[in-house]
């Protein structure tokens, strides 16, 4: 009998599917209210505006927008990046620095691809970005985590991590940060420590990967510089359009040194040739008529709402169950439960009770924090939020009963 497994290749082993995919899969069409994936609210799309947008580029531009185009990005598409990172924080790019890709992920998956051999040791946060995690294992990298607190990375434990390593002669090739409204807690890392980072960097030779996804979603005022302003040598910058336009266009860049950029280049070309031109062009004159611009504060400030009708209904129906971190920016809460709990284990109650989110230990290289989860609170409603912890908050309940 035919194996068809037996012809997979052995690296699809290194691969894991999310589980935030997963997740959102199990939960669509059912009566549940998803805080799993780290969507924006479609409410607040610009669809109008956009519609208007791609009628006019196909008058405008007729063929051009519907043929093949260069792999590094339109060139006006990338000007407009360039002047997009200028007016939000991040002066001196060029456009031969930038380099589109289809989506933020793809930015990560190439960049693996690129920088990371077999054994490489990356050094990410503990917890992080579980895509991120995800990219780097496919690529056969060698992890160690960093814990986080109120203020990112603790780069004073990193410190001591590099001394180690560099007395067992072993070499960090990457650390891959999301320093501002990090993904999964929310919190952002303090200037001073950025700029300790930075000096690491230099001291023990290793390149940043700063993934941006949420600056642009700041509920605080929080004094914070984006480490691709402070250094462009040795910080790899990625972003996307995803949060500040829409996700549907599948749009994120890449601002980093010539030669990744080139190497880049060469990757995007044997995945996908180039990002569509269409939605570049779309969102080239969405940035052109001030559309992303007058998006971002919208959003903002329904986020912020949003992030303070989960926090209040934390506080009424979990109080004494848990800790959660209070996030300056972004899309989620990162909960902590007793450590007797798992959420993975927990899960089925919970979808079964109309409610979904990300077990966090996901979120860990090393597979530990089973006792965490992340929520999200960009998506749903308000209303929807209220209802939604408080179904979780009585799943707990249970599963701390049952422990004492």
């Amino acid at each position: 009998m035919l194996d068809i497994k037996s012809f997979i290749a052995d690296r699809v082993t290194l691969m894991e599917s999310s589980e935030i995919r997963e997740i959102l899969e199990l939960t669509e069409g059912k009566n549940v209210i998803s805080l799993a994936g780290g969507l924006p609210d479609p409410k607040y799309f610009p669809t109008e505006e956009l519609a208007e947008i791609s009628s006019y580029i196909i008058k405008e531009y007729g063929s051009r927008a519907l043929q093949y185009s260069v792999t590094r990005g339109l060139r006006e598409f990338r000007k407009e990046i360039v002047d997009f990172m200028e007016k939000t924080g991040t002066p001196g790019e060029r456009p031969y620095n930038i380099i589109v890709t289809s989506g933020s992920q793809q930015a990560l998956n190439l960049l693996a691809q690129i920088l990371v051999n077999p054994g490489d040791l990356v050094i990410v946060e503990k917890p992080t970005y579980l895509a991120a995690i995800n990219v780097f294992k496919a690529v056969g990298a060698s992890f160690d985590g960093i814990p986080i607190d109120d203020e990112g990375m603790r780069t004073d434990i990193l410190e001591e991590k590099l001394k180690q390593l560099k007395a067992e002669r072993k070499r960090v090739k990457v650390v891959y940060t999301v320093p501002t409204a990090q993904n999964p807690s929310g919190v952002s890392m303090s200037n001073e420590r950025r700029a300790h980072l930075l000096e690491l960097a230099e001291e023990y030779d290793f390149l940043i990967i700063e993934d941006d996804p949420y600056s642009h979603f700041m509920f605080e005022n929080v004094e914070f510089k984006r480490l691709r302003s402070m250094d462009k040598y040795r910080v790899i910058y990625t972003s996307t359009f995803s949060k500040i336009l829409a996700p549907g266009l599948r749009l994120g860049w890449v601002a980093a040194h010539p030669d990744i950029i080139d190497a880049l280049e060469i990757a995007k070309q044997n995945a996908d040739l180039h990002t569509p031109t269409f939605n570049q062009l779309i969102a080239t004159e969405a940035i052109r008529r001030g559309i992303v611009y007058e998006h971002i504060p919208k959003v903002r400030e329904a986020y912020k709402r949003k992030r303070d009708v989960m926090l209040q209904a934390l506080e009424e129906y979990m109080d004494n169950m848990a800790k959660w971190t209070k996030p300056v920016g972004g899309l989620f809460i990162f909960v902590y439960l007793d450590e007797s709990i798992d959420t993975k284990e927990m899960l089925p109650e919970a979808l079964s009770a109309g409610v979904a989110y990300v077990p966090g230990s996901a979120f860990y290289i090393d597979g530990s924090g089973r006792n965490t989860m992340r929520l999200n609170f960009s998506y749903p409603s308000e209303e929807e939020i209220k209802v939604a912890i408080e179904r979780l908050a009585d799943v707990v309940r249970e599963h701390v009963s049952v422990q004492r």
